[in-house]
């Protein structure tokens, strides 16, 4: 199950997984997100994504919606910091159609004004939403505190009052400056043949303009650790510790993915679900996270519990990071945290629209297709003292920054 990838002229890259399956997967990843905002347009990544499906040049709303869905497709959208990505899953015959749509889509959206009026007010209820969940909205508060005063600390919704003022020129400008065309891949999953995906690619694709318009994405400023606690009309207290860490481009990225996982990764056997909700049963939920950036990176520790049990919970994680700086990995230790994170990998890589937006990632940030093989490789390569070297110049609590959700 090897990968291609074409070169179009106009610097539109596009990455063919070939698979023997009558379902196809299919996205178009964009290196613009939230943290390309100028100061005061905040959210428009995420409203122009919205308004990308509500008319072009020559399909209305319901066309768009449509396209997919009456041949049994399904289409949708996202915004994170760095990326914006439209994604489609469908029959295998239906994939011009699918190319077609991307296109048309991101390069003959016409952004009309009663849409945009229209979406301010869905995107604003999804603002309410996301506030009633204080699990997720204590993450968006933690990065703003970590990354403050840059653009990768604002939430990709945006903030209401910025929301209010965004116009059609800001969105031009936003697509002008930062739809680069060399910055474009399209991931294709399917029973394609090369030759056929090549011929349809530079027809539909092929005679864009190019734009080889250059961002420069600033670092963030250092900052020093601050504590920040919250009052919330909620029943649990809801808490966060973590630091900035390695960017995607860094050596020990991998060997911190591997320390994540084994700390508080996927699946209920790491070792902060073990210890805090296991063995002591006070809390529900207890994760930890590391995000890697094209610059720098985020690693942190999430739990919800009862008031009265956040300490007991805060000093039982501390206590795990403190084994991971002082206590090297055993042989089968680290043969047993590779072996899980392999497989959790592997596992994860059967669902094929995930599988080609992560290929159609790799393309992008690193110029070149990473293989499960070789991901496999780095991640046998890393060893138990990397990991403690890693442990020692990440997850030091004293160099953490800790937000708290409480109840009135």
């Amino acid at each position: 199950m090897g990968c291609e990838v074409i070169h179009l002229a106009n610097g539109i890259r596009i990455v063919l997984q070939q698979v023997a399956s009558p379902v196809s997967h299919a996205c178009m990843l964009v290196n613009a997100g939230a943290r390309d905002e100028p100061a005061g347009k905040y959210g428009l990544a995420h409203f122009i994504e919205h308004l990308l499906f509500k008319r072009t040049d020559k399909r209305s709303t319901n066309q768009i919606l449509n396209r997919l869905e009456v041949v049994g497709g399904d289409l949708n959208a996202y915004t994170t910091k760095e990326y914006t990505c439209i994604h489609a899953s469908f029959l295998t015959p239906y994939l011009s159609r699918t190319l077609d749509l991307f296109e048309d889509l991101f390069f003959h959206s016409v952004f009309p004004e009663d849409e945009m009026e229209k979406e301010k007010g869905v995107i604003l209820d999804e603002m309410a939403s996301y506030l009633d969940s204080p699990e997720d909205a204590i993450m968006d508060d933690f990065e703003d505190l970590v990354f403050e005063g840059h653009g990768l600390g604002h939430n990709i919704l945006g903030t209401a009052t910025d929301l209010q003022t965004l116009s059609k020129a800001d969105i031009r400008y936003f697509i002008q400056q930062n739809y680069n065309t060399h910055e474009i891949i399209i991931g294709i999953s399917g029973n394609y043949k090369l030759k056929k995906v090549k011929a349809l690619a530079e027809r539909i694709l092929g005679t864009l303009p190019e734009n080889n318009q250059r961002k420069l994405r600033g670092k963030p400023p250092t900052a020093a650790p601050r504590q920040v606690a919250s009052h919330k009309p909620i029943n649990q207290v809801h808490y966060v510790m973590g630091t900035r860490a390695y960017s995607i481009h860094d050596n020990h990225r991998v060997g911190l993915l591997l320390l994540n996982n084994l700390l508080g990764g996927m699946g209920m056997s790491s070792r902060l679900n073990l210890v805090v909700r296991e063995k002591h049963g006070i809390a529900y939920t207890i994760d930890s996270n590391y995000t890697a950036y094209s610059d720098t990176g985020l690693f942190y520790i999430y739990f919800g519990t009862d008031e009265e049990k956040v300490e007991r919970a805060r000093s039982l994680a501390v206590n795990e990071l403190k084994k991971l700086r002082t206590r090297k990995l055993g042989v089968m230790q680290l043969h047993q945290a590779k072996q899980k994170f392999k497989g959790q990998i592997a596992l994860a890589e059967e669902n094929r629209l995930s599988l080609i937006i992560s290929l159609s990632k790799s393309l992008l940030d690193y110029g070149r297709v990473h293989t499960l093989a070789e991901l496999f490789i780095e991640i046998n390569a890393v060893g138990a003292s990397q990991l403690l070297n890693i442990s020692n110049e990440v997850l030091e609590e004293k160099s953490f920054w800790e937000l708290s959700f409480a109840p009135h």
